[in-house]
């Protein structure tokens, strides 16, 4: 494609932008504030310990360790190092983009090959357990037994993506390591890189806080940025356009055409989408567990945005993270049905059990909203922290 159309439609697309924001102010601002709400709320908090720990794990050669433990177990079954059982661990327990983030670190220290990082990137980024548990299926649709469905699903059809994605390149030998599991091994290794980075404890501990909440600021631009082009699509009926094309699809897989809105809308940011499918009523809970499995796996192109941005700094490519993204959307939704019979029970069925269970969800609920409340506070404290770290360091080279 000629590179001066390329520059000319970047330079529509960013004008068009610019002149909605200014046409649609209002609703640029509430959707500014619903992004900068979830940032400040859910995605700052929960991610920015696991960040500063994975940081400390590579600079304390924790990582390495780990490395050397994990070797016979993740080389046979994905054709990475062991170094990704690590980064698959943390990029579940936290949630995405952790899993680009550590998976790019690694690679910036020469703890994977080229290969090897697009293989390890493609499976590692999922849903954290209290975003699919806590905010969708608690916060929106107030039943906790579609989280669990929809968490070992996705979790799942995960770990299969990982199993197809070790064949990506697959001219390159796997090569499987027989050796006997060694902590002498792993422990010697360890302590080599600890004696390698020479810098002091401080100076690690700042470092690790200043470069995961850069790290995380870069995330929130990408959230309120998203968040704001998903209602300028709405006020130029441009969603409602494209979702009718979904909605002469979904017939044919059995699915209610009404859903075709939150599922456009969750293609670009799953929080959005997954609210506005709470919306709608419908008695089959499984049209609801199927549109949020696809979506959840697909990550959204505001997730995959994220992850495009932190790829960019090393020589790791995007496609087969994209690509992955489809398989593990349309393999959770697969699971999904499969699963649906014998992991949800049917609260019309069961009255007194449904009873319990709402009592449950409602106290889960609150616990939630109160968390939202004090991850506000921790979200400002720690923005203050970091404000002060980078004026010291400043004022160091100074």
């Amino acid at each position: 494609m000629n590179q001066k159309f390329i520059s000319l439609l970047y330079a529509i697309c960013i004008f068009f932008i610019a002149f909605s924001i200014i046409y649609f102010p209002q609703s640029v601002l509430s959707a500014s504030k619903r992004g900068l709400e979830m940032w400040a709320t859910v995605v700052f908090p929960s991610l920015l310990p696991f960040f500063i720990i994975a940081e400390l794990f590579i600079a304390f050669g924790i990582v390495h360790f780990i490395g050397v433990l994990f070797e016979p177990i993740m080389r046979p079954l994905f054709n990475v190092p062991g170094v990704g059982g690590f980064v698959w661990a943390m990029g579940m327990a936290s949630g995405y983009p952790a899993g680009a983030k550590f998976t790019a670190r690694l690679r910036q220290e020469n703890q994977l090959t080229k290969i090897e990082a697009e293989r390890l990137v493609s499976f590692t980024n999922a849903s954290n357990p209290l975003f699919i548990i806590g905010a969708v299926s608690i916060g929106f649709f107030y039943d906790q037994q579609l989280g669990i469905l929809l968490a070992i699903t996705h979790y799942l059809s995960n770990f299969f993506v990982g199993l197809c994605m070790r064949f990506y390149k697959k001219e390159k030998k796997i090569s499987v390591n027989k050796s006997k599991l060694s902590f002498k091994k792993a422990f010697t290794l360890l302590h080599e890189i600890r004696i390698k980075d020479n810098r002091p404890l401080g100076k690690k501990l700042g470092d690790a806080i200043t470069q995961s909440i850069h790290t995380l600021l870069l995330i929130g631009g990408f959230i309120v940025l998203f968040s704001v082009l998903t209602t300028v699509l709405k006020e130029i009926h441009l969603t409602e356009i494209v979702s009718s094309l979904f909605a002469n699809t979904l017939p044919l897989i059995h699915l209610p055409q009404e859903f075709a809105v939150p599922l456009f809308t969750g293609l670009f940011e799953i929080t959005i989408g997954a609210q506005e499918l709470s919306t709608i009523t419908s008695q089959h809970v499984l049209f609801y567990a199927i549109i949020l499995s696809f979506i959840l796996g697909f990550n959204g192109l505001s997730v995959q945005a994220q992850v495009a941005s932190i790829l960019a700094e090393t020589d790791i490519q995007f496609y087969p993270y994209f690509i992955a993204r489809i398989l593990h959307g349309t393999i959770a939704a697969t699971l999904v049905t499969i699963l649906y019979p014998i992991l949800y029970v049917s609260k019309e069925s069961h009255t007194t059990i449904a009873t319990q269970e709402n009592h449950i969800e409602n106290t889960y609920f609150q616990i939630f909203v109160q968390y939202d409340q004090l991850n506000i506070m921790i979200t400002i404290i720690c923005l203050l922290l970091y404000v002060i770290l980078i004026l010291n360091m400043k004022e160091l080279k100074l």
